[in-house]
């Protein structure tokens, strides 16, 4: 180290080879030192949990926004159609017209209204969607979930023919599976010279659904479109229709072509707009929930600082020495700033290694979680979703990465400097 240091006139290669080793023989502290130690490795456990504990929650937190997004908008459509375009043969012409905009993958006219279903078990509430067999096939968060049954039968007969299809949760509820009939009082079905009146009618269960979501699984029912006008007293017309897109964030910029196909007397709305204090509030969760983690890297990296205020404090006498040998105060900033460093990027690196392993293994964590404490740690009735979920962006790890670092590499600057401006002369003087 001292033909280092003399060789090259007192001026070292910055990070050169000697101060590297000075660093590294620094963070293995000796037993007269403990202390330091026993700070840095909480330093580096406290940064490692903070790194990983702000990857798992991002991640669940993308994952749960993503599995919502894919599911809702799967379900419910990227945009609706409204007002008058919906009476008669002008409807088939925007539907037309709506599926010639580019990235637009489906228009479907629908009806949507509430009816009481009746099963041997149970009496209940359910939201009819009147939908064309073509349409349905062309669901696939529907039409490729299906549990019980098939829909071949879906959409046959006079009107569309008496087959509907059950989310299977609903099914359970009434007792009922495929097969089975069911009675539906539509409350404003039959008109009547006294208007409408409430209409009962029995429907055969040709399949049941199951799209992870219990408040579709327990609550929706499929019905052939045409048998829907009629049950519902709507014929002729729908209540939307529903556009589904390839991307559904580009919604924004497809509304004005959408708007100008739909023609003028159309009111066309985007899902954003439908459940906008929903999704707000997710976003405004999810910046919330990133600001206290970061906050918390910040603070675990700042114990940093009060290992590396010790290890100065002890290291004074060979600070003293290695300057009146020629070591210049960069060496010697240097040295200590790699030695709170490395704590910083070991922990950070390790933290970054856990938390991807846990979100990538998220559901064999959560199986084993759920065996060993015997309950349901995700429950579907509560989360609607059946399973914890996990998606993580490469870019939000690479931004938490660096913003560890940041704060590590910031924590070691204030003790690194206290350390390049000691007066040799003073410090060896009370050794």
């Amino acid at each position: 180290m001292t033909d280092a240091v003399a060789a090259s006139g007192g001026h070292a290669r910055p990070f050169g080879l000697w101060e590297r080793m000075l660093a590294i023989r620094y963070l293995r502290a000796r037993r007269s030192q403990g202390g330091v130690g026993l700070i840095s490795v909480i330093s580096f456990i406290g940064i490692t949990l903070a790194v990983a504990t702000l990857i798992i929650v991002m991640s669940v937190m993308n994952g749960f926004r993503t599995e919502l997004l894919s599911r809702i908008l799967g379900f419910q459509g990227h945009a609706f159609v409204s007002g008058g375009v919906l009476d008669g043969d002008e409807r088939d012409r925007a539907v037309a017209r709506l599926l010639k905009v580019p990235g637009v993958t489906q228009a479907a006219s629908i009806i949507e209204a509430q009816a009481i279903a009746i099963g041997p078990s149970q009496i209940t509430g359910a939201l009819v969607r009147g939908i064309t067999p073509g349409d349905l096939q062309a669901t696939p968060l529907v039409a490729g979930n299906i549990s019980k049954g098939d829909l071949t039968a879906f959409g046959v007969g006079d009107y569309g023919g008496d087959v509907i299809i059950l989310g299977e949760r609903l099914a359970q509820m009434l007792g009922v599976a495929p097969g089975d009939t069911i009675s539906l009082i539509s409350p404003s079905g039959g008109a009547t010279a006294f208007g409408g009146t409430p209409l009962q009618k029995a429907y055969t269960v040709g399949a049941t659904f199951s799209i992870g979501m219990s408040q579709y699984d327990q609550a929706y029912i499929y019905m052939p479109l045409a048998q829907a006008q009629l049950f519902f007293g709507r014929e002729g017309t729908a209540d939307a229709i529903e556009i589904r897109v390839d991307d559904p964030d580009r919604i924004l910029k497809m509304m004005p072509a959408l708007s100008k196909a739909a023609g003028p007397a159309a009111l066309v709305t985007d899902w954003m707009q439908r459940d906008s204090s929903y999704w707000g509030a997710l976003q405004v969760e999810r910046a919330v929930m990133r600001l206290i983690l970061m906050l918390l890297v910040a603070i675990a990296a700042m114990n940093i600082i009060s290992g590396l205020v010790m290890l100065v404090k002890n290291k004074g006498r060979d600070i003293a020495i290695l300057r009146t040998m020629g070591a210049p105060q960069g060496s010697i900033l240097r040295i200590f700033f790699m030695a709170g460093a490395s704590v910083g990027l070991l922990g950070t690196a390790a933290g970054l290694i856990i938390g991807t392993l846990f979100c990538i293994y998220i559901g064999p964590i959560q199986g084993v979680v759920e065996w060993v404490t015997g309950q349901a740690v995700f429950s579907s009735d509560v989360y609607y979703l059946s399973r914890v979920p996990a998606r993580v962006d490469w870019a939000e790890v690479a931004l938490i990465a660096g913003w560890s670092l940041g704060m590590s590499f910031l924590a070691t600057l204030p003790p690194s400097l206290r350390a390049a401006r000691i007066d040799p002369v003073e410090a060896l003087r009370y050794e």
